[in-house]
């Protein structure tokens, strides 16, 4: 909201929430009504094909959202080098209020406005009509507007919404208070108006006015330069009627220049251009991509999950993933980026983020869970992670830590096959698991004499109990096998507080992979599960509780966190990539896969002393 919210600031629909594209449901139902139940001289092709031009629309933007985060993670180009944080991904979760403002005057003006309905494809003077007005009136009208919306007192109670995004994206070129939208909207409608009242509006110069509205609008509010030089060199003149994103950046940074909508002269008219508006175009083409000092190497999980991606549904992605119904009826396109994904062959730049002068990415293999579980493709996938730490490697990258099954034993032995592969790797390899059994170690409850480890053992499990068993704590194993294993690792003095037992009373219970249902249901209430596992298990027992997966709370410092990672709340990381930045932050010149593990306690007095605090902080 704005500093000081005036007059019809929230959207008329605001309060309906998801449920608010049903505005919109009886001018669907009409258009289609009307075109199958008209005569066939009397059906208006047009006012059907409105529905597929908002849904086009939607399409069409996330695209620019999806395209303008996968280049901001690499960095090239770049114009303003901050963060974007979850307030600002809140702020501009209802970048689709406009479109459904844009539905309800288009059906409105194709039913009452003479000359806007049974439009032909093509007419000529209509698009130079369009042209002639959106370059005088509409430019002049919303550079003055512009202005105006600059004054202390509209600045406040409107505008101000607006510029609170600093690092902007291209859904920030929609997001206003509902008066300033529709104000806007009516001088954008204004070569809509002009072409019907002389009679000569078409599907393609209606259709195309509006999509050049929305690539201007989007590449302005892109945090990237992507206009060429050689443009502007070609022909000169069209620095005055093309703006760049850096051009519009700076209105953003300054305030108080660069006011114009799409086309700049009236900015050199009136003398309200920023004059480091060449430099830094020039300044932001020049820059290059950056290389991460710590990469995080991860995995989609469910097949919905692609939409949780920062770089898919960003409303989404702001909140711990769960499955929604509106996912679920997108399955021809969820299935569809599965295959694409099965045949992409290299990981995804992801995300990038800051700790003081640590600079870090987290990359994607393009595989889901279940495929890390198909035998056919443990090479490929196998193949993938390595082709990924060798580039991170041809990069200068210094850490490299694996998250989710990238580090299964399974698969790759905890990365060792990789080290045996590539024995002369500068890069640093890390799974994590110090830093994860220090996690689970440290939140068991104070006054813990006893636990009960249940299922799949690891090299994870085998550190804990070690670790547990130095503190006179007593570990107890239900099946023997297990108990056996365990033992033969075991000092000889520790050996007395690992305790075969099939009694499942222990209040705390450290769970793994394959924990079985049956298992959870003989557990007494109020016991705590503490995860070890990169998966959490089922919340099967509401009288029980159910710690996180190994995960930590970054410090202030933490930059560009604006993504959920998986299940975990916000501004909350997984441990195994923690572990990675530490590791950095450390310079600790060691591989942590296989079979190394560093020290426990070392790990962790490192982790809290770089800012990084544990869960129950959250409280």
């Amino acid at each position: 909201m704005a500093s000081r919210p005036g007059l019809f600031t929230e959207w008329p629909w605001q309060r309906l929430g998801r449920f608010k594209y049903l505005v919109l449901a009886p001018w669907v139902a009409h258009s289609v009504y009307s075109y199958v139940m008209d005569d066939e001289k009397e059906r208006d092709l047009s006012r059907l094909m409105i529905l597929s031009v908002l849904l086009l629309k939607a399409a069409y933007t996330q695209m620019w959202i999806t395209l303008a985060r996968l280049k901001m993670v690499k960095g090239k180009n770049r114009i303003v080098n901050k963060g974007l944080e979850f307030e600002q991904v809140d702020r501009e979760t209802n970048w689709d209020d406009s479109i459904i403002m844009n539905g309800l005057i288009f059906y409105i003006s194709n039913l009452y406005v003479p000359g806007a309905g049974h439009l032909p494809w093509w007419n000529t003077k209509g698009i130079i009509i369009a042209f002639l007005v959106h370059l005088g009136p509409v430019e002049f009208l919303y550079y003055w507007f512009h202005r105006v919306l600059h004054h202390h007192f509209l600045y406040a109670r409107y505008h101000s919404h607006h510029h609170a995004s600093i690092v902007t994206e291209p859904i920030t070129s929609v997001i206003h208070p509902f008066i300033e939208e529709f104000i806007y909207f009516i001088l954008f409608s204004m070569p809509f108006f002009s072409m019907a009242f002389t009679r000569t509006t078409s599907m393609i110069a209606g259709v195309g006015y509006l999509a050049y509205i929305d690539v201007m609008n989007y590449m302005g509010h892109c945090n990237f330069e992507m206009v060429p030089k050689w443009v502007f060199d070609w022909f000169p003149p069209l620095k005055y009627l093309m703006y760049t994103p850096s051009y519009h950046s700076l209105h953003h940074t300054q305030f108080r220049t660069n006011y114009a909508l799409f086309m700049p002269f009236y900015d050199y008219i009136y003398g309200t251009m920023d004059k480091s508006s060449d430099e830094l175009y020039e300044k932001s083409l020049q820059v290059k991509e950056e290389t991460p000092n710590v990469v995080h190497l991860t995995h989609l999980t469910t097949l919905q999950s692609i939409y949780h991606l920062p770089i898919g549904f960003s409303a989404m992605a702001s909140k711990p993933f769960l499955p929604n119904f509106y996912t679920w009826l997108m399955w021809p396109l969820t299935y569809g980026a599965m295959l694409l994904t099965w045949i992409y062959g290299s990981a995804i730049a992801l995300e990038r983020n800051k700790l003081k002068k640590l600079e870090m990415q987290t990359w994607i293999i393009p595989r889901y869970s279940f495929q890390y579980f198909l035998s056919r493709e443990k090479d490929k996938i196998n193949r993938l992670i390595e082709e990924a730490i060798m580039e991170a490697e041809t990069k200068g990258v210094r850490v490299l830590s694996l998250g989710l099954l990238n580090q299964r034993e399974e698969l790759n032995k905890s990365g060792e096959l990789y080290l045996q592969k590539h024995p002369k790797l500068k890069i640093r390899i890390v799974d994590g698991s110090s830093l994860v059994a220090a996690v689970v170690i440290n939140s068991i409850p104070q006054g813990t004499d006893q636990v009960l480890l249940k299922g799949k053992l690891s090299k994870i499990s085998g550190a804990i109990t070690i670790a547990l068993c130095q503190k006179d704590v007593k570990v107890a194993i239900s099946r023997r096998e297990e108990f056996e294993m365990l033992k033969i690792c075991m000092p000889t003095n520790l050996a007395s507080n690992l305790v075969l037992s099939n009694n499942y009373d222990s209040r705390v219970w450290l769970v793994g992979d394959g924990l079985h249902d049956e298992e959870q249901l003989k557990a007494n209430k109020e016991t705590h599960f503490i995860p070890f596992s990169q998966f959490p298990p089922k919340n099967l027992r509401k009288d029980c509780i159910y710690h996180s997966t190994p995960a930590l709370i970054v410090p202030k410092e933490f930059e560009n966190l604006h993504a959920c990672e998986n299940w975990l709340p916000r501004r909350v990381i997984s441990a195994w990539r923690v572990a990675g930045m530490v590791h950095a932050l450390e310079g600790w010149d060691t591989h942590e896969c296989g079979r190394n593990m560093n020290d426990i306690d070392k790990v962790w007095d490192a982790t809290l002393r770089h800012g990084f605090l544990p869960l129950n902080c959250l409280k």
